[in-house]
């Protein structure tokens, strides 16, 4: 199996005036990130605004943007739900439209056991050929995928990886030692990835990379070549910006950061609205610090 690169981008979906899907401008931010760096994209994920998606505009989404990618990166399908049926269904109608793996979140609101996520997520891996790759990501689900669940699931073939956003750099640690060489460890948090790398993982599926693409991926490649202290200067100057990106919940930061240079995505869609007048200027005033590696064409 081909493996994904160590950068992917967590894209933001865009909307036209009327807020409703703009599909074109979607092809044109997917094929901008990967000419500035992303080795792929996800799409529909917490950043591309999958709890107000409509299962036929993700649909769409995903065709779209595989048949703009095509073989250059990876398309990788937010297909996760809280509901095991539902996200069994969006995963094969994801695998019908031809993406190349999916991403599953790990279950909101309901609180499942850790032995619920793992009979969970078993099933959803049962019913597809594709890649799966997990995330945890607590402060929006709630419930904290444990390591044991995730070295556990790690044994079912098809699941590749974990996107991991829960911060424990001990829990990481833990999963990279207990899970076999190929189990890919992708950082969930931009100013964690040098961290992860630090111990073992793979990549990172970022959001600042819709503005920096290129300049992570050069930290990425300093740092697995073992040149770590040119990885931590860039890891040092991109700082504010990663915080920048979530001074509010995301995807309003990123969305407002690329209206703002120039890359129109529209607003995001209620109840997520844009970003407060103080948290504005604190974006702007960190941006023009940056070089934005977006082609804007």
């Amino acid at each position: 199996m081909n493996l994904p690169g160590r950068l992917l981008t967590a894209m933001v979906t865009p909307f036209d005036e009327k807020g409703e899907v703009d599909y074109a401008q979607a092809r044109k931010l997917a094929r901008a990130l990967i000419e500035s760096g992303s080795d792929g994209v996800v799409v529909v994920g917490t950043t591309g605004e999958s709890p107000t998606t409509l299962r036929e505009e993700e649909d769409r989404l995903f065709a779209e943007i595989k048949e703009e990618i095509g073989g250059r990166g990876w398309v990788i399908a937010g297909t996760g739900s809280n509901s095991t049926a539902e996200a069994l269904q969006a995963t094969r109608a994801a695998e019908r439209i031809g993406v190349d793996g999916v991403l599953l979140v790990v279950p909101y609101y309901n609180k499942p056991s850790q032995e619920g996520l793992y009979q969970h997520f078993k099933t959803i891996a049962a019913s597809t050929r594709l890649p799966c790759i997990l995330y945890n990501v607590p402060a929006r689900t709630v419930t904290d995928m444990s390591t044991e669940t995730v070295i556990r699931l790690s044994r079912i073939d098809n699941i590749i990886g974990l996107k991991e956003a829960n911060g424990k750099l001990d829990h990481i640690a833990k999963v990279i030692s207990n899970t076999k060489k190929d189990f890919l460890v992708y950082s969930g948090n931009d100013s964690d990835t040098l961290p992860i790398l630090a111990i073992g993982g793979y990549g990172v599926i970022s959001v600042a990379s819709h503005l920096v693409g290129k300049q992570i991926k050069e930290m990425i490649e300093h740092a697995v070549a073992g040149r770590i202290t040119e990885a931590a200067r860039i890891h040092r100057h991109l700082l504010p910006l990663f915080d920048a990106m979530f001074v509010v919940s995301n995807p309003c930061p990123v969305k407002y950061a690329l209206n703002h240079i120039g890359f129109r995505v529209g607003l995001p869609r209620p109840p997520l609205v844009p970003p407060d007048d103080k948290s504005a200027a604190l974006i702007r005033d960190t941006l023009a610090k940056y070089h934005i590696d977006l082609p804007l064409r």
